[in-house]
């Protein structure tokens, strides 16, 4: 269950960052209210992981995973360029991510 709630917790994230450039400088309703509640489910199913996941792993996922997702709908949507850097970086946190969930013994599996 603590992987479907990090899941949970990693989607409204990436939702509630994305609609941020849409509420611009939340001057714009929708966007503003769906950056709030995205981030209010996020921190809430995050705790609920942090039950069972040690913190620096929950987070470590997380946020590796959210700033790929990020970065590629930055770049779908938005039309955010990418160079040759960025997504040899962007390779380093997967990289990362899954030599925490494969390699290490801090992830309780």
């Amino acid at each position: 269950m603590q992987w479907l709630f990090l899941s949970i917790a990693i989607t409204s994230e990436v939702i509630a960052t994305s609609a941020l450039k849409s509420s611009n400088g939340f001057t714009q309703l929708w966007p503003s209210l769906v950056v709030i509640a995205g981030y209010a489910a996020a921190f809430f199913f995050l705790s609920l992981t942090l039950r069972t996941i040690p913190v620096g792993i929950a987070y470590a996922i997380w946020s590796g995973a959210g700033i790929v997702l990020v970065t590629l709908i930055a770049w779908f949507v938005f039309g955010q360029t990418l160079d040759g850097p960025a997504i040899l970086g962007l390779a380093l946190i997967v990289a990362g991510v899954i030599v925490l969930n494969v390699f290490s013994r801090s992830v309780t599996h």
